[in-house]
């Protein structure tokens, strides 16, 4: 009998693999990304104190025309981008979550570079 292998799992694996090589410090920290169907989020996280920094998702004011789509996620890169900076933080280790980097993830990383963000 075949069975359907489950990508959320899949990913789950890729990204702890992915977590065991990069970690977020207090002068570069760790940008992470999370898609769902509906929306995509975005932290800021400082793994050696296990604190999140700066965050913006496609559910936040001001992102209400938006949806799931790689207009939101280009948006959302933005955002994070000049909060992170508002911050005094210029240098960020990307995260992509154990997805592809394709799409929403690869919109949202290049509209944070653009933005001024280094990765």
């Amino acid at each position: 009998m075949l069975l359907k292998t489950d990508k959320n799992k899949a990913r789950q694996k890729r990204h702890l693999r992915v977590r065991n090589h990069i970690s977020g410090v207090a002068e570069r920290p760790r940008l992470n990304v999370y898609r769902s169907l509906s929306n995509i989020y975005a932290q800021v996280i400082d793994d050696v104190n296990g604190v999140t920094l700066v965050s913006a998702s496609s559910k936040d004011k001001g992102f209400e025309n938006y949806g799931g789509n790689v207009e939101a996620a280009k948006a959302v890169g933005t955002e994070i981008a000049k909060r992170t900076l508002e911050k005094g933080i210029k240098e960020v280790v990307f995260d992509r979550g154990g997805y592809l980097y394709h799409g929403r993830v690869a919109a949202l990383a290049e509209a944070a570079r653009e933005a001024g963000l280094k990765f």
